[in-house]
């Protein structure tokens, strides 16, 4: 690799980001899912069965993309998607109890990943955290929530 030393921080996210997606998706694989799927199913954990739109708009994916995600997650057991008695247009997501467990499965496969590299995780996840927030203009959230967003590393 070049001479990182000169890489704006911006480069270094985006390759690091990159190169952890793509080592977490080969890891991901073995159970069935991908990074777009723990996503769509970690927010299923934290907020219960909810609409596809509903999820599309927390995960912030479009529709489209997030009804192939959904597809995918069917097909494996993780979800089921069933009409809304309240408006038979939309439909209703759930996550299964073989989801939970690959969810779960999900979360040490990601701890996995980082495990080679010398680095404070959850250092890392904190500054990171701090990052999303102040470029997505969010509040800071009470000393008692609990981070439902991502799995723990």
């Amino acid at each position: 690799m070049p001479d990182m030393e000169r890489w704006p921080t911006t480069r270094l996210l985006s390759t690091a980001a990159r190169l952890v997606e793509i080592s977490w998706n080969e890891k991901l694989k073995s159970i069935g899912l991908t990074h777009a799927g723990v996503i769509a199913m970690q927010v299923l954990a934290a907020k219960g069965a909810i609409t596809q739109a509903a999820l599309a708009e927390v995960a912030r994916v479009k529709a489209q993309t997030m009804g192939t995600t959904l597809a995918r997650l069917e097909l494996h057991g993780h979800v089921t998607r069933q009409r809304s008695d309240s408006d038979r247009r939309s439909h209703v997501v759930t996550l299964t109890d073989a989801g939970i467990e690959a969810l779960a499965e999900a979360v040490k496969l990601e701890q996995d990943v980082l495990s080679p590299v010398a680095v404070d995780t959850v250092r890392l996840r904190e500054e990171l955290r701090i990052v999303v927030r102040g470029l997505a203009g969010l509040p800071e959230p009470e000393a008692h929530q609990i981070d439902t967003d991502s799995p723990q590393v």
